[in-house]
């Protein structure tokens, strides 16, 4: 049976979301106060860099509002708004808090309303709740069911990868379970409790934040030694079974593996709990765009180089490649640093971030550039930078960040390669 469905909030998770419902037949509207965002939408137009939005749009624009009330005649709401940290790193719930605040008034009984915002366990039941309560004469099926999206990722999408859900009442939890699997083509795990759901997107983020430290700290380590940390982590990897495979990079970026653990060290704290691996895990990876930016020296010292100031082509500003999204990203830490140094002349090139960009091409970037500093692996940055090009732009040394170049290939053709735990010379 198709249902009626509002989608709240038109980002990174909500919108693939409501194209995914629409594409099932399902009647959806959007809301978002983004007026520019709506517009976009409405024309046809995707707001943000992703193929499947881009071609979904193009073939059927999608309606959206920027008026609350559009929720007036739904069946199911999805809020899906962002749930950021504030910039000593407390939880910001303030987004979740307006868009409930906006619709409260339009609710109506036996509406199914889900939260995919990603919240610590406790804001169901402690934030949520008493907003809804404010209407003590609504009976709603009230759910969590915490976003999964890989942004990029053409293997797993919000149509295929598996959800959990978690109710406030055992009905509330069957009938959002029933919704997703109408609209999946995966599979949906009830929890016992709405604070288990709250607790599993904490618990998936924070490991992957665990682990990515833990070979963070081992790269940083690893270059003080000599030892190729790629090369021991595929060595450990032969292992068929207790290992997975995790690597280095120039930081965590992005919207929930870079701040998830932030809601759970402060829901810790408010329960008189220290969370010190979680705070631990979390300043090794904020230190990484600086030990990034550090290899420049480590490769002006090596090479003896006294020219100043010295071309620095910074390639990448997205958190992850080929997308636009620059959330968290440590790339944009990597450009802070380096544009404090009064003896390195900056050249920034992002082909998904150019207003951000100082210069329009690769091409560009590279010609006259001394250095090479790779922050983000988009694609076509990757293919481009061969050890034959570099060679060819006379390139002194590369320092890459995500330690996805050729780096025998380019120490072969004479280039110093410096490495997230690697050195080539």
């Amino acid at each position: 049976m198709t249902k009626k469905l509002v989608v709240v909030g038109l980002g990174y998770v909500g919108l693939p979301l409501a194209l995914l419902a629409r594409s099932r037949g399902n009647q959806v509207v959007g809301f978002d106060v983004d007026k520019e965002k709506v517009k976009k939408i409405t024309s046809g137009i995707a707001p943000f860099a992703d193929a499947y939005i881009t071609a979904e749009l193009a073939k059927e624009p999608l309606e959206a509002s920027v008026k609350p009330d559009v929720v007036r005649d739904a069946d199911v709401i999805v809020v899906a708004v962002p749930t950021p940290v504030t910039h000593d790193h407390m939880p910001d719930l303030e987004p979740l808090v307006s868009s409930l605040e906006s619709i409260l008034p339009y609710l109506k009984n036996n509406q199914l309303l889900s939260v995919e915002s990603t919240i610590n366990p406790g804001v169901m039941m402690e934030v949520v709740l008493p907003i809804i309560s404010r209407r003590p004469e609504l009976t709603l099926h009230i759910v969590h069911c915490p976003e999964r999206v890989n942004p990029g990722d053409a293997k797993w999408s919000v149509r295929n990868i598996p959800r959990v859900i978690g109710g406030l009442t055992p009905e509330a939890t069957r009938a959002g379970k029933d919704f997703y699997e109408s609209i999946l083509d995966a599979p949906v795990k009830a929890m016992d409790s709405v604070t288990e759901a709250e607790a599993v997107k904490i618990l998936e983020n924070t490991f992957r934040d665990i682990n990515i430290a833990f070979v963070n700290e081992m790269a940083k380590s690893f270059d003080a030694l000599g030892i190729d940390v790629k090369n021991v982590i595929e060595g450990a990897a032969t292992k068929p079974f207790a290992f997975m495979p995790h690597y280095p990079g120039n930081g965590v970026g992005g919207h929930c593996i870079s701040v998830d653990p932030y809601y759970m060290i402060e829901r810790g704290r408010q329960a008189g709990f220290d969370h010190k691996f979680l705070q631990l895990a979390r300043d090794i990876n904020n230190s990484m765009p600086e030990f990034a930016v550090s290899l420049l020296d480590k490769g002006m010292q090596k090479l003896h180089i006294q020219k100043k100031p010295l071309t620095v082509a910074l390639l990448g500003l997205a958190y992850k490649k080929d997308i636009d999204d620059i959330r968290e990203s440590p790339a944009l830490e990597m450009k802070e640093l380096l544009e404090k140094r009064s003896d390195i002349s900056l050249r920034i090139y992002d082909p998904h971030v150019l207003h951000l960009s100082t210069v329009a091409s690769l091409e560009e970037a590279l010609i006259g550039a001394d250095v090479v500093m790779l922050a983000t692996n988009h694609t076509s940055i990757c293919e481009a930078l061969t050890p034959e090009n570099l060679k060819k732009h006379n390139i002194q040394f590369v320092v890459d960040g995500k330690n996805a170049l050729d780096a025998d290939g380019i120490a072969q053709m004479g280039i110093l390669y410096l490495g997230i735990g690697r050195t080539r010379s």
